[in-house]
């Protein structure tokens, strides 16, 4: 099971997630600059090599630091937005509901399929519950388990109900925008430049390239750290990363559909994998939970995990042992 995993999340993050990153940031630019969209994924698909062939971390680092300060930027000008229209916030959460709930949505099989989508582009958003972020998790050094929990948690917040709603709101308060007929990153782009001017698709192309380039190799990693365990052969990471230079490549110039539709496969696939985990851990996570809350409880502001809390220690490598 655990290698099926591993072969899962290294296809769906470092290929095929991968190739959707790529796709958004040639279809942003594209619709930014002009530029046609296989020179755009050229440029990308260099950059891609250079850091995970060369390890020239520098431009992943660039783009980590910068990309907190973007969302914030972000999330200010959807503020602003949401303000500049505060008259039209009522009608649109009506629109909201109403397209979610109403006769004509019950009829049409349109809660199922909004439901459906939600839950779909969400798990892409925050990836909760399809065991990537545990790689990522894994690597931070932490007194208690639960302490990275909670902040994994809180990411789960920050992208979905700040970044996505935020970007919700910034179409559904733009006039006309069904009419336009563009979906994914272009309306995103059309909407934000019926606000705050043309200028607007260019500063958003930008962010696209940040937010996206560091998922990129983000993806990447979690792809590189996995080869190991699926195979000892010294060759097959570098045939690995010839692949996922070359999804970079494929998504750049792919049909905005094709690309959606395999990560929802691949997503699914991952999701059933893990979840079937998540239902056998869940009682060790319950106690791990208790016991950081009742540390908490008298007055232990830095919780220390202690592994003996564990009815069955089958699993538990680091914790206590750090030395070794």
């Amino acid at each position: 099971m655990a290698v099926l995993f591993a072969i899962l999340i290294s296809v769906t993050y470092g290929l095929i997630f991968n190739s959707v990153q790529s796709n958004t940031i040639a279809i942003s630019c594209s619709n930014a600059f002009g530029v046609d969209r296989a020179v755009i994924g050229g440029i990308v698909t260099a950059l891609t090599a250079l850091v995970i062939f060369g390890g020239i971390t520098r431009i992943a680092k660039v783009a980590e630091m910068i990309v907190p300060f973007m969302a914030g930027i972000y999330l200010i000008v959807a503020f602003y937005v949401v303000v500049s229209n505060i008259s039209l916030v009522p009608q649109m959460f009506a629109d909201i509901i109403s397209s979610a709930f109403g006769m004509d949505a019950a009829l049409g099989g349109g809660i199922g399929a909004a439901m459906m989508q939600g839950i779909k582009r969400g798990l892409f958003s925050n990836e909760a519950g399809m065991g990537a972020v545990p790689n990522a998790a894994a690597t931070a050094t932490t007194s208690h388990p639960v302490k990275q929990g909670l902040i994994q948690a809180f990411g789960v917040f920050v992208d979905t109900l700040l970044v996505c709603t935020a970007s919700a709101f910034i179409v559904l308060l733009t006039k006309d925008y069904a009419a336009s007929g563009k979906t994914g990153i272009e309306l995103a782009q059309f909407a934000l430049s019926q606000h705050i001017g043309a200028w607007a698709g260019t500063f958003l192309a930008l962010m696209i390239i940040l937010f996206a380039f560091s998922s990129i190799v983000g993806n990447y990693y979690y792809g590189d750290v996995n080869m190991p365990f699926i195979s000892d052969n010294k060759n097959a990471l570098n045939i690995y990363r010839v692949m996922v230079v070359g999804m970079v490549m494929f998504g750049s110039v792919a049909e905005v559909p094709l690309v959606w539709n395999l990560a929802d496969l691949f997503m699914a696939l991952m999701a059933i994998v893990n979840l079937v985990a998540i239902a056998q851990l869940s009682k060790y996570s319950y106690i791990a939970l208790n016991d950081y809350f009742a540390q908490k409880r008298v007055g232990i502001e830095e919780p220390v995990f202690d592994p003996s809390v564990m009815p069955d220690q089958k699993g538990i490598y680091c914790w206590g042992n750090e030395e070794k």
